[in-house]
């Protein structure tokens, strides 16, 4: 059986990744988030899994030094790299959502945007035909308006309660984001059989979950 390397999400969505690869017969109960370890090996599925930072998945894909991986819809959206998207594993649903502050919905003709999504909140104004100055920040992206950095902001939302907790109201929808499965293109064709028996594995537990539903 060929080895196969897997890059899991560090964070929110690894729990639920792990379940679905359980419940698709794939072990990967040695894997611990907690433990310094960003490498288990299973021997029993003959897959080697590394825990990487969501951002970096796609580009070890990319670079063939993962053959599969999974990741946010998000950020296949933020970077998009050369790689096959395989399945949506249905898991880790958010949306990203303009929001801003209660009581003011309206957009100044000079817009400051705050987000950590700079490529898709520009896309997204520029479609819309709006001018927009995009501040990118890399945490705390709801502080921008209450201390005046930014009119609006452009962020992940799940529940919204990070969001009523700093006083501020979704505005927009820009996508609805699942987990997805990627792959290397060079690996889905040298290790085809290996590839396709996961992927339809993975999926007949995502049927079965929707036909349950």
């Amino acid at each position: 059986m060929e080895l196969l390397t897997i890059a899991l999400p560090k964070g929110r969505i690894l729990e639920e990744s792990l379940d679905l690869l359980r419940e698709a017969g794939i072990d990967c109960d040695n894997i611990n988030e907690d433990s310094r370890k960003l490498i288990f090996v299973s021997d029993k599925s003959n897959i080697k899994f590394i825990l990487a930072k969501p951002f970096d998945i796609p580009t070890y894909v990319e670079y063939g030094v993962a053959d599969l991986g999974i990741v946010g819809k998000d950020i296949l959206l933020e970077e998009p790299r050369d790689v096959y998207e395989l399945l949506d594993l249905k898991l880790g649903y958010c949306r990203i959502v303009v929001a801003g502050p209660k009581g003011k919905k309206e957009y100044p003709a000079h817009l400051r945007v705050a987000t950590k999504f700079p490529r898709i909140t520009e896309k997204y104004f520029i479609e819309k035909g709006r001018q927009v100055e995009v501040i990118k920040l890399n945490g705390s992206v709801e502080l921008a308006p209450i201390i005046g950095l930014a009119d609006k902001i452009v962020d992940i939302v799940s529940t919204g309660t990070t969001l009523k907790e700093n006083n501020l109201v979704e505005l927009e929808q820009i996508a609805e984001i699942t987990a997805r499965l990627i792959g290397n293109k060079v690996s889905f064709r040298l290790k085809a059989s290996r590839i396709d028996e996961l992927i339809k594995g993975i999926n007949n537990i995502i049927e079965r979950g929707e036909k349950d539903a």
